[in-house]
């Protein structure tokens, strides 16, 4: 498959701060990619070289066959940043002129708002819009310029449930006619419910690169639930949470747990095992790497 985008061994200094340490990774035609990674782990800053508003402090990094400083190569992408400025005087359908008027090929404006949710508003002064309505314009004008390629950065930030699944249908819908996409988001279920390959970041450097169920199995974690008055102290536990008087682990080994719960003579029952989700594959990764610097 074609690699539109890519970085080798790429480094990113700001001052003493490492925030890149020798990310290597290609984005190929018509993925949809998640990236996930901890506050401060390096998600905006490989973003923001990928799209050439950053160079490395070392390594290559390489868009659409070209660089990412090029002008004429990043026309054949389009970006979402986790914050956006748009005129607050100007009409949503004026902004999407004006900005469509920037690429040589135009997605059609109907379209594109239709997309996104935003037919109803068209005559509307951008000033006069919710924050999640904003949020909305936003995503949707980097699809404006019918790019080969698209960043979103926490691209639902800031929305209801409705209007993030609304959105997840816009971005399905890209990618079902052939784009790929690159996204971060700090709602887990929401690259679980996108992405069919998820990059894990965590200081700087990649933890993991696979699909989500593969992910999933790298950490080999298990959740256990069952119901109990008090909870003993067990081996290989990553997260507890407790609810309507069930507890709900995150387990690393669930038959040496449930080996331990047993021998502790304390009273439980409704024991049940299951599969992790990525919240808690994402979890444990970032732990694990956390326990090792």
């Amino acid at each position: 498959m074609t690699v539109l985008a890519r970085t080798v061994e790429v480094t990113r200094r700001y001052g003493e701060v490492l925030a890149l340490d020798g990310v290597s990774l290609d984005i190929r035609q018509g993925e949809l990619v998640g990236l996930l990674g901890p506050n401060g782990a390096g998600k905006s800053t490989l973003i923001n070289l990928l799209v050439g508003l950053r160079r490395p402090t070392s390594g290559r990094v390489e868009l659409l066959g070209g660089s990412p400083a090029d002008p004429a190569v990043r026309r054949g992408i389009g970006v979402t940043p986790q914050e956006t400025g748009l005129p607050q005087a100007l009409r949503v359908g004026e902004i999407v002129d004006f900005v469509s008027a920037h690429f040589p090929e135009k997605t059609d404006k109907a379209e594109l708002l239709a997309r996104f949710g935003l037919e109803d508003l068209v005559k509307r002064q951008v000033g006069s819009l919710s924050g999640g309505q904003r949020r909305r314009l936003g995503v949707a004008l980097a699809f404006a310029g019918r790019p080969r390629l698209v960043f979103l950065d926490e691209p639902t930030t800031g929305l209801d449930v409705e209007a993030r699944r609304a959105l997840w249908e816009g971005i399905r819908a890209f990618h079902a006619e052939g784009g790929t996409v690159l996204l971060t988001s700090h709602y887990l279920e929401e690259v679980e419910a996108l992405a069919r390959r998820v990059v894990v970041i965590g200081r700087g450097r990649v933890l993991a690169d696979d699909t989500v169920q593969a992910v999933k199995e790298i950490v080999g974690v298990r959740r256990v639930s069952f119901g109990a008055d008090t909870l003993p102290d067990l081996p290989g536990v990553l997260d507890v949470r407790r609810e309507d008087g069930r507890f709900h682990l995150v387990v690393s080994d669930s038959d040496a747990l449930v080996r331990e719960l047993v021998g502790s003579g304390v009273p439980f029952g409704g024991l049940e095992i299951a599969p992790t989700s990525l919240e808690e594959a994402f979890l444990a990764l970032t732990a694990s790497e956390a326990a090792h610097v």
